[in-house]
This record gives structure tokens, sequence and C-alpha cells, in this order.
């Protein structure tokens, strides 16, 4: 069975484009932390390549952007190619067939606090669409009560 699942930081931004035959595809690189520290007390990170197609991979460029977490969910491939000198290459990506948001753009620290286009919270016609008659927020430190 070939099954991965990463969480991680986008390292930049998403780019989308279509191939010659109208199939749309994203590709974008994960920043996945490492689950133990190095030598010298720090976490290292792997970059991993995910490529997404179709009507997600849309999605994704649409809504992701670079610092913002996500979760992906596919299958590891390793291809080979030759590159513009000659040389032949191998590259290992996640060919990803389901991803989910992690925080909105407006959740992580240096963006813009914009929800992910198509974002719209539910409407609410008891307290005009906002939140507050929900209760008060509770910090994360803090034991939840159930």
């Amino acid at each position: 069975m070939n099954r991965i699942i990463l969480l991680g930081r986008l390292v930049r931004d998403p780019e989308v484009r279509y191939t010659p035959n109208g199939r749309v595809v994203c590709q974008f690189t994960l920043a996945v932390d490492r689950p133990f520290a190095n030598q010298e007390g720090q976490r290292e990170a792997d970059f991993i390549p995910v490529v997404i197609w179709g009507k997600q991979a849309e999605t994704c460029g649409n809504s992701l952007t670079k610092g913002q977490r996500a979760l992906v969910e596919g299958r590891l491939q390793i291809r080979s190619y030759e590159a513009k000198d000659g040389t032949k290459r191998t590259i290992a990506e996640v060919i990803a067939d389901r991803f989910e948001f992690i925080e909105r753009k407006g959740d992580f620290a240096g963006r813009s606090s914009q929800a992910p286009q198509g974002y719209a919270p539910a409407a609410n016609t008891n307290n005009g669409g906002n939140m507050e008659s929900f209760g008060s927020a509770v910090p994360f430190d803090e034991e939840i009560p159930f």
C-alpha cells in the first residue's frame, strides 16, 4: 500500500497551471517538521513537493498561501526526467488526492485577516450573523469542561 499523510506549512504560494489538454494542476511545497531535534537542539524540517489535480487543484490555488498550514493525503511517487542540461534527475513527490485547510488565511501571523475565497460563515438570523451569542472563547491552556 502506498499512502502518505502530511501536515505542514506551505513554503511559497501554490503554482496553478493547465496542461495542453485542459487539466488543471497545482504544485506546492510543504515544510514538514521532523519529530525530533538535531544535536544542537533545533527542529529540522523536510521540504516535500506536492502535486494535486482537478477541482481540488483550483481550490488549493485560490485558497492556500505561503505560510499557511495544510493537511495533505495521497501517495508517494518517484519519477525520473531529463533536465535541460541533459542530466538525468529523480524526484520524489506526493500526488495528493485529498487536502484539508488547517487554518484560514487570517489565522496565522503575518497575513491578512480575510477568509479563504469561497468561505462564508453560516448566517444566523437570531444574532445578525455574528458568533457572540455562542459564549466566550476558551484559551488553549484551559481545560474544556466536558
